[in-house]
């Protein structure tokens, strides 16, 4: 076991570390030696990382495995019951990068440099040759933070994409695009399991009406709230897609016909039930739903939806609010 600490340490804090009304970044200490432990705690502390310690491998890896874990650890390279590399392998392995992203720094007194290559080839990031300089190991770790601090920046601005990509701007549903890719995908399914599917395509009545009588902004208010209300009545493993201007999609799984019907009626219901307030008015909006039903294989994403589109062509004919299956 590692004990080596070295006599050249200096603990002059030469800044601090972070904004002083920011929350304290967090920090893995794992070292076998108490006082080795202690030292680093006191160091980082200091420096207003809030530090967590652990004595061994094993209690490292416990640590960082947990969703919550620090994002920057100094790991002494020998330690019982785990290893230094083998923590840092292990981390790599089942600490999935895109999630979130582990910078480790490796204490060691190796100094050859096949060791610390083998170090670096498991997977840490960085190491630190005992005896070590204070404000090295300051600079070291405060790198580490910064590199964890832009995988986060890229993670969000990676989802925010996916999110820009996937859902509708205004209304928050699923886009036309996400949609039909979901249609397919349970289509997919659907023939596989030969299970059924459902389909409801909804129109808001008389809304091109609204844009005309009282503007876009309202007109927006309205399709806001019909997004709302649709995503409201829908079950919890139903996907709702906005498919065209005040047009909407709803695929629903494993769903009978007399689901559909079901679910069509509670959400023409939704929609018309109570009156839409936008900031200047209330309006009674009332929609028109079509609707179809999948048994098995056979039938294209194109056929579906044309059957519910002449189911939702024939409720129109018919006056308007209500709902007719083909």
């Amino acid at each position: 076991m590692s004990r080596d600490t070295g006599g050249d340490m200096r603990v002059e804090v030469t800044g601090v570390e972070g904004n002083a009304g920011a929350p304290p970044s967090r920090v893995l200490v794992a070292d076998d030696d108490r006082t080795t432990r202690a030292m680093l705690k006191a160091m980082l502390s200091r420096w207003r990382y809030e530090v967590h310690t652990a004595s061994d491998g094993l209690e490292a890896w416990e640590i960082l495995r947990r969703p919550n874990s620090p994002r920057v650890a100094v790991l002494d390279w020998i330690m019982p019951g785990m290893d230094g590399v083998d923590v840092c392998r292990r981390i790599r392995l089942e600490v999935p990068a895109e999630e979130r992203y582990i910078y480790i720094i490796l204490l060691t007194a190796k100094t050859s440099r096949e060791e610390i290559v083998a170090g670096l080839e498991a997977g840490a990031d960085d190491y630190m040759v005992k005896p070590f300089d204070a404000s090295e190991l300051q600079v070291r770790v405060r790198i580490g933070q910064r590199i964890v601090n832009l995988h986060s920046e890229l993670v969000a601005a990676r989802e925010a994409l996916r999110i820009q990509a996937t859902y509708d701007g205004l209304t928050g549903l699923l886009n036309r695009a996400a949609t039909l890719d979901t249609l397919h995908r349970e289509l997919s399914r659907t023939a596989r399991e030969e299970a059924v599917l459902g389909l409801l395509m909804i129109d808001i009545d008389h809304f091109k009406r609204v844009n005309d009588t009282y503007g876009h902004m309202v007109g927006d208010e309205v399709l806001r709230a019909c997004a709302h209300r649709i995503r409201a009545s829908v079950r919890r493993y139903d996907a709702a897609g906005r498919v065209g201007g005040e047009e909407f999609l709803v695929i629903l799984p494993g769903a009978d016909r007399e689901t559909v019907q079901a679910v069509a009626e509670r959400i023409r219901e939704h929609i018309g039930g109570a009156p839409i307030e936008t900031e200047t008015l209330q309006l009674n909006i009332t929609a028109s739903l079509g609707g179809t039903t999948l048994q098995g294989r056979g039938v294209s994403a194109d056929e579906l939806i044309g059957a519910a589109d002449r189911a939702l062509y024939r409720a129109k004919e018919e006056g308007r609010n209500r709902v007719v299956l083909e």
